[in-house]
């Protein structure tokens, strides 16, 4: 990302959540949960968490890429 601030502001809900403080955060299935971050386009990260370990997928966008998103992240937490 160009925006430095988006950039901030993920890396800072990536922190909180390895601290155990997930926020605003809903599950989309198959164990992936969906952070979302209320800022610009409204940025999600997906997620799972197997046990203690909380595990960020390589897969996030924001509203306008949800949907392709959300069918994604499930693939991607099946090859962890």
């Amino acid at each position: 990302l160009k925006d430095k601030r988006a950039v901030a502001r993920i890396q800072a809900r990536i922190d909180r959540a390895e601290d155990g403080k997930f926020g605003d955060c809903l599950p989309v299935g198959e164990s992936v949960s969906e952070m979302r971050i209320h800022y610009g386009p409204g940025y999600r990260v997906y997620f799972v968490q197997r046990g203690m370990e909380l595990v960020i997928l390589l897969a996030g966008g924001n509203e306008s890429t949800q949907s392709k998103d959300i069918k994604t992240a499930p693939q991607l937490a099946s090859k962890l």
